[in-house]
């Protein structure tokens, strides 16, 4: 059996059907019909209620009636029709091709949508013929509409079997977006995974991270919803509360919602929903008296008036909301108000739409029934003229779904345009063949219609991404509750997905109106932010934005989780961010070094003027007494171990580290074998004043002394040059001792080095010391060795309280206690060894003498 057949014995497979001949059972389905080359099928809601017959299975039911007339579903009808004459009329957009139109009444209930989508896409006469093939062009070659998502999805999951193409012009659950499901479902309103995207984006906008959500219990209420709360949590936010509304507005479960939104922390509600759900809702939030509320409006009920009453405005005032690109439709007005009721035959249920509406606008009848005058009804006469009417049909200034219908209608125009432009030989289709009007398949129109791209009047760009969505694009508007009670609704602001990224949204705060007695907008959070130095510890059981601070522990910082901040860093007060953390060292700029440098640098010149009063009077017996080059050498060393402490003072670096201990060491050990030398020497020359001891002078001539001490300093210059090579110190960054401070400091490297160079130095003391503790009862006046007793008991002193004193020291005052054991030491020998050498001189230079030195030695044998 051919497709076509099979096509059409599937949709109305409960009725008897033949390829040839048919008859079927007909319906009473509310309509409009316009002949012409090819029909366009449509489908919008123009009455609010269903009536069915009763059912007694004794006799064939009644036809069921539709009440409740809605003249914005017939305005949307009628921008259909407006759509097909302007295309006729326009000699650029399918020449010779006059469209025709069939457009049906779904009246609010998914069986009557159903059954007038089948009707359209089998055929509705009694009897229709096809070729002996079987085959040719379907009655209606696609269909705008159906405006609902649960009306959309279940057509549209028949028809996209046969690849009828279906346009929606408000249809915006995301599922429908399921190419596989629905492959031939075309919508000119963006769909709702982009409707929730610009809430989201709205919600960041204002700083809305804790909010309710309500959703009508149906495919656009349930869909939405769910991309609502993964969309949300993605972004940071959470929602408080989340409620379905019922469809039977049950009034304990309506009460239990309302309740619960009253008891909320949440001051912002999202709903998801139209007027039908929502209506008994907003009665009880009146009945509760639950004002304080932000309402977040879907594109569902944004734009309807039915809620701008002064019984619900007091809690509906300042309500923001998702609407569908508004648009302008030149020469719509004029049109929807020349429409006459003789345009259409009477008692022609399939074209009756234009005489309902005519008898709803004028409270009259057309054809009344018997009684109908009698009960003081209106007879119309057809010529009433829409004008003197006070009503919103005639309304253009707010066009948005209408809008989408007249592009729906004009991408099923443009895209059999482009089809029937095809040129024979280079078609799309197998073997490079083109489509023709008269063997037309649906699913060939459907190709065209994914590629259709052209710009209305209005300047706004029609085409289908992959999934057949438009492109996406909302107005934001207000509601704006006037002080006369009136409702103005603002436009404040645009969100579109084709801008830059993070340039979709434009919003116009200042425009907006707070319906809040601070005129401001409210904070819906569950949980306040951390503030600076705090951390966020989350609520077992609660959502992530319920949550408490708790405030970072020293060196951590941040608001959301508290991290540890870089070495070289430290929290701030606030512990909101990290600082660089102090520097410590003993610098040349505090006082203490300034104290030590002077003390240094003053021990220095002390030692210069020493040694310049020495080279004055080097030839003076005190001078040349044990040695003048000794103590010329003696002079110079202690200089160095003055000024080797200045490399203790300021910031370390690697060679002042090496070079710092290595100088020190070197120093004194040069100015103690020295001393010890000049010693030895002491006790030699009063050894060789007793009988037989002249010979062991010899081995203390001026060369062995030189050589004396160049060989105990070598000593020490091998153990200084084996700990550097071996483990040299280093800088190092400290901190150990204070968290918020860096203390630079020079690591020894070996201890074993280290204590190496202390205990030579130790060594060479204590023999100094133990050789002049022996000399000390030695003539006086000839005697330097109770000087030299008591330096080295200064040193030894020194440097025994120094070990305890460096260990127990942190930081910069370890270098200032070894500053200032070196500075101790060496003028402890200074004025000890020199002292009263420079008060004869200087002050006592009769004493200055040789004889004056021998005399007294000379009276005491």
């Amino acid at each position: 059996m051919n497709m076509g057949c099979i096509r059409m014995v599937f949709v109305l497979r409960w009725l008897p059907f033949s390829c040839g001949n048919s008859s079927q059972i007909q319906f009473s389905l509310n309509g409009m019909y316009q002949k012409g080359d090819v029909i366009l099928g449509g489908l919008f809601e123009v009455h609010y209620f269903t009536v069915f017959p009763e059912l007694s299975f004794t006799s064939e039911p009644q036809q069921l009636h539709c009440e409740g007339f809605d003249s914005f579903g017939f305005q949307q009808a009628q921008t259909m029709a407006f759509a097909v004459d302007e295309i006729n009329r326009n000699p650029d957009l399918l020449p010779n091709i006059t469209l025709g139109y069939q457009l049906y009444d779904n009246c609010l209930k998914l069986g009557v949508s159903f059954r007038a989508a089948m009707s359209m896409a089998s055929g509705t006469e009694e009897e229709f013929l096809l070729d002996e093939t079987c085959s040719g062009s379907p009655p209606v070659l696609g269909i705008v509409g159906d405006p609902g998502s649960t009306h959309s999805i279940a057509i549209s999951s028949v028809l996209g079997l046969f690849r009828v193409p279906m346009v929606s012009h408000y249809a915006t659950c995301s599922c429908l977006s399921d190419r596989g499901k629905y492959p031939s479902f075309f919508r000119t309103i963006p769909s709702d995974a982009f409707q929730v995207r610009a809430m989201i984006q709205i919600l960041r906008r204002l700083g809305w991270t804790w909010v309710g959500l309500l959703f009508s219990d149906d495919d656009y209420g349930v869909h939405a919803a769910r991309s609502f709360h993964s969309s949300l949590s993605e972004s940071g936010g959470c929602v408080a509360y989340s409620q379905l509304l019922p469809k039977d507005n049950r009034p304990t479960e309506l009460q239990r919602i309302v309740r619960e939104i009253k008891s909320s922390s949440a001051r912002v509600v999202v709903v998801f929903s139209n007027e039908a759900y929502l209506l008994p809702l907003l009665d009880e939030v009146v009945v509760q008296n639950v004002k304080g509320l932000q309402w977040i409006a879907s594109e569902a009920w944004t734009t309807s008036s039915v809620f701008h009453t002064p019984r619900l405005m007091p809690y509906l005032g300042g309500t923001l909301g998702i609407a569908i690109r508004r648009g302008e439709i030149p020469g719509l007005r004029d049109y929807l108000l020349s429409v006459r009721p003789e345009d259409q035959p009477a008692n022609n249920p399939g074209n009756n739409m234009v005489r309902q509406f005519w008898e709803a606008e004028f409270g009259c009848r057309l054809e009344p029934l018997a009684g109908w005058v009698e009960a003081g009804g209106d007879v119309c006469t057809g010529q009433e003229d829409l004008r003197d009417v006070e009503t919103n049909y005639g309304d253009v200034s707010e066009l948005r779904p209408e809008y989408n219908v007249y592009k729906a209608v004009y991408a099923l125009a443009h895209a059999l345009h482009d089809l029937l432009q095809c040129v024979p030989g280079r078609g799309p289709f197998s073997g490079h063949r083109c489509a023709s009007l008269q063997r037309l398949e649906p699913w060939q129109l459907v190709h065209y219609l994914e590629r259709v791209n052209f710009t209305t009047g209005f300047g706004d760009r029609v085409s289908f991404d992959d999934n057949g969505d438009a492109l996406a694009i909302y107005d934001i508007l207000n509601w704006v509750w006037l002080q006369d009670g009136s409702v103005q609704v603002e436009n404040v602001g645009v969100i579109d997905e084709s801008a830059p990224a993070g340039q979709e949204l434009t919003l116009d705060e200042d425009r907006i109106f707070w319906n809040f007695e601070s005129k401001k907008p409210p904070r819906s959070v569950c949980s306040e932010s951390c503030l600076p130095g705090t951390r966020v510890a989350r609520k077992k059981g609660e959502p992530v934005c319920c949550f408490d601070c708790i405030s970072c522990a020293e060196g951590e910082v941040n608001s959301t989780e508290c991290s540890r901040c870089p070495e070289d860093f430290w929290s701030s007060p606030e512990r909101d961010l990290c600082i660089p953390k102090g520097v410590e060292f003993l610098s040349y700029q505090e006082s203490l070094g300034i104290s030590l440098m002077t003390a240094s640098l003053l021990g220095a010149l002390i030692c210069a003027v020493v040694l310049g009063i020495f080279t004055r009077y080097r030839n003076t017996p005190v001078v040349k007494a044990n040695n003048s080059e000794l103590s010329f050498l003696l002079l110079l060393s202690l200089k160095l171990c003055f000024l080797c402490s200045l490399l203790f003072i300021g910031r370390p670096r690697l060679w002042t580290c090496q070079l710092r201990h290595a100088a020190f060491g070197i120093s004194f050990v040069l100015c103690v074998s020295c001393i010890l030398v000049k010693t030895m020497v002491v006790l030699a020359v009063f050894r060789t004043s007793k009988p037989g001891a002249k010979a062991s002078l010899k081995w203390f001539g001026a060369g062995q002394q030189r050589g004396t001490v160049l060989v105990l300093t070598s000593f020490q210059a091998a153990i200084c040059t084996a700990w550097l090579v071996s483990a040299s110190p280093t800088p190092h960054k400290n901190t150990r001792y204070h968290n918020d401070k860096i203390v630079y400091e020079c690591v020894v490297g070996s201890v074993a080095g280290f204590g190496a160079l202390l205990g030579y130095i130790g060594l060479l003391a204590f023999l100094s010391f133990l050789l002049a503790f022996l000399a000390r009862n030695l003539p006086d006046n000839f005697n330097e060795a109770k000087f030299i007793t008591f330096s080295m008991l200064i040193f030894c002193a020194v440097w025994i309280s120094f070990v305890p004193a460096y260990v127990s020291s942190p930081g910069k005052y370890a270098d200032a206690v070894e500053i200032f054991a070196i500075l101790a030491s060496s003028f402890g020998l200074l004025v000890a060894l020199f002292g009263p050498k420079c008060y004869i001189i200087l002050l006592r230079p009769e004493r200055n003498t040789k004889k004056a030195l021998m005399g007294r030695a000379t009276t005491k044998t």
